[in-house]
């Protein structure tokens, strides 16, 4: 099984994952890893270097952060590319985390799940636009 990390500002791993596990239940081979207004950057690479080693025995990683960038982006780039077998992946949603949380159980192409990660989380992304539907009240032709 291929592992995963979420992570990001405050606490948005820890959140999204609530949120997961009331919709799929308790995931396995999976570890949020918050970054508090008190950690510092070494606290984040401490964190995301233990979540990384946990799942040492998994195919590979993914990690899911918030913001392209950001210290957990970043942080866990520097950690994880030396790997070789860790995928960052930013702008996470919790539709992007179902999605590939579920089929990350059948794939072992971390790669290819980390491409699979970015179309979910666009396809998730949309706006509803309100549409009138007309009504035809003639009923002169009959029922």
């Amino acid at each position: 099984m291929i592992g995963l990390i979420v992570t990001g500002h405050g606490h948005f791993a820890s959140g999204l994952t609530t949120s997961l596990n009331l919709i799929a239940g308790d995931a396995k081979d999976y570890v949020a890893v918050d970054f508090e207004a008190t950690d510092s950057t070494d606290d984040l690479a401490k964190k995301l270097t233990d979540a990384m080693d946990s799942l040492k025995d998994c195919e590979g990683i993914i990690v899911l952060s918030d913001l392209a960038g950001g210290s957990p982006f970043k942080t866990a780039v520097e950690i994880g590319f030396p790997r070789g077998n860790v995928e960052v992946v930013a702008g996470t949603n919790l539709g992007m985390l179902v999605e590939i949380n579920l089929t990350r159980t059948f794939s072992e192409d971390v790669h290819a799940l980390a491409e699979s990660a970015c179309n979910v989380g666009k396809d998730q992304v949309m706006r509803y636009v309100f549409q009138h539907i007309q009504q035809n009240d003639d009923l002169s032709d009959g029922i």
